[in-house]
């Protein structure tokens, strides 16, 4: 084999995507060495494939206009300095949503965002942050008036809780209900 494929290593694919090798495995039958990768764009989707076919040569009959000699071409990490954050999605993932998140935006967040992105609920991630449930309450309460669908299921989902069926307000106090219910045995718990 001309080169280690590690895991960790960023490569570029002849059509200029960009993949992150994740492992190399081995295929239980036939015992064929496989590189599992992921796409560090779109969905980030997951790949394995052969790898003798992932370091082959890019078939230039096929594609004559491709310059990069090999299908997948290793990226330096001086290369991934010079990568625009456009090419390199590693670093963060944007959120994008269907229905708008209302929240309180500055000037510079919304000048700062692209069209199409949304800025991650503040209420959300003041829930995920309180380290306590009585904390996560008070941010429930205060957030009550702010809280969509999305949001209330983000938090039950955060602790693995279901909420009850119906209206938005039963799901509030759905919430409610099972945050001041673990609260009470929490406090209990410390005494």
């Amino acid at each position: 084999m001309r080169r280690n494929v590690l895991p960790g290593q960023i490569y570029r694919h002849f059509k200029n995507n960009l993949y992150q090798i994740i492992t190399v495995a081995t295929h239980t039958e036939s015992e064929e060495q496989l590189v599992v990768y992921q796409a560090l764009y779109g969905t980030f989707k997951t790949y394995a494939r052969p790898i003798q076919m992932f370091l082959s040569e890019v078939d230039h009959e096929k594609y004559p206009d491709v310059k990069q000699k090999y299908r997948f071409e290793l990226i330096t990490l001086e290369e991934q300095k010079n990568l625009a954050p456009a090419e390199l999605a590693t670093e963060s993932i944007v959120v994008k949503a269907d229905v708008p998140i209302e929240a309180e935006l500055t000037e510079k967040s919304i000048s700062n965002r692209k069209e199409g992105e949304v800025a991650v609920n503040p209420d959300l991630l003041s829930f995920l942050d309180a380290d306590t449930y009585e904390a996560k309450l008070e941010v429930v309460t205060d957030a009550v008036k702010r809280l969509d669908e999305t949001t209330l299921h983000s938090m039950a989902v955060s602790m693995d809780i279901t909420l009850a069926e119906g209206s938005r307000e039963d799901k509030i106090q759905s919430l409610m209900q099972c945050l001041q219910t673990l609260n009470k045995y929490e406090r209990g718990r410390h005494r």
